[in-house]
């Protein structure tokens, strides 16, 4: 007697199935992004939620920062080190290194360390507060998620996470100067004259612009999945999981395009002006 089995997708149904599963999220994603703004400009952080944020985030992070930092800075002047004594330009490792750090490694590795110690934390906080209804119960109380819980850590991240990575690019540019100078003998003079004549304002900007946008890229994930997991225990572990690899992918797309915007408008804005003042 035969069977009606369910059919097995094909791989071109497959692959709309995906796609469409990827649109309703990214979909949900930008609505609930628009109704945090919303509520943000909308009215104050409620009372007594803004500053823990502010700490969790910021003073709980200074250390793991810090340390991420200072190696970053001291890795790279030890791989740098002997392609550029070779050549003569040992005095120039500080140019490259603290560019390095205060552009791209700085900001970059910063936020994925926050996405990690930060994001996780928070999708798994708002996880467990929607499966052991805790969410729901606030709804009751006439305080609305969005303004009780996203909106303080929304700014917790979008205005601490620029310090840290200052933090993070100070740090980086002392363990690298610390392993040149004293480990390697590099003259202290023109190690900092050359870092001086190199690196700019603009160069320490961009990396701040760019931990602006990771924090608030960080927030909004982690918050996002945490108050859409899966229930149980599993939704929960999963729900931080699906935090930190979403941040980190965004992380990694923001930093491209912010890159190409920040350099194109430096190269037409800064210097076409200074030409433009010069002659």
């Amino acid at each position: 007697m035969a069977t009606d089995e369910p059919s097995k997708p094909g791989p071109i149904e497959s692959l709309g199935l995906v796609a469409m599963h990827g649109v309703t999220i990214l979909g949900d994603f930008s609505l609930f992004a628009l109704q945090t703004f919303g509520w943000m400009t909308r009215r104050r952080p409620a009372p007594g939620t803004l500053l823990p944020s502010f700490y969790l985030v910021g003073v709980r992070s200074v250390p793991v920062v810090a340390i991420t930092g200072m190696f970053i800075g001291m890795v790279m002047a030890v791989q740098l080190y002997n392609q550029f004594h070779k050549i003569g330009l040992a005095t120039h490792l500080g140019s490259m290194i603290n560019i390095t750090v205060v552009r791209e490694l700085g900001p970059v590795l910063a936020a994925t360390m926050l996405a990690g110690r930060v994001g996780s934390a928070m999708a798994a906080e708002l996880a467990t507060m929607r499966v052991t209804e805790q969410v729901d119960a606030l709804s009751c109380l006439g305080a609305h998620p969005l303004h009780y819980l996203v909106v303080p850590r929304l700014l917790a991240c979008a205005l601490l996470i620029p310090l840290l990575t200052v933090v993070a690019d100070f740090m980086g540019i002392m363990g690298g100067a610390f392993i040149c100078t004293r480990l390697f003998g590099v003259e202290a003079h023109f190690y900092w004259a050359h870092t001086e004549s190199y690196v700019t304002m603009w160069d320490v900007s961009m990396g701040v612009v760019k931990a602006f946008f990771f924090g608030i890229a960080i927030a909004l994930i982690s918050c996002h999945r945490g108050l859409n997991g899966q229930p149980g225990a599993e939704g929960v572990g999963q729900s931080a999981t699906e935090a930190f690899v979403a941040s980190f992918v965004v992380i990694l797309i923001l930093n491209f395009f912010l890159a190409i915007f920040l350099v194109t408008a430096y190269d037409r804005f800064i210097l076409q002006g200074a030409s433009r003042t010069f002659f």
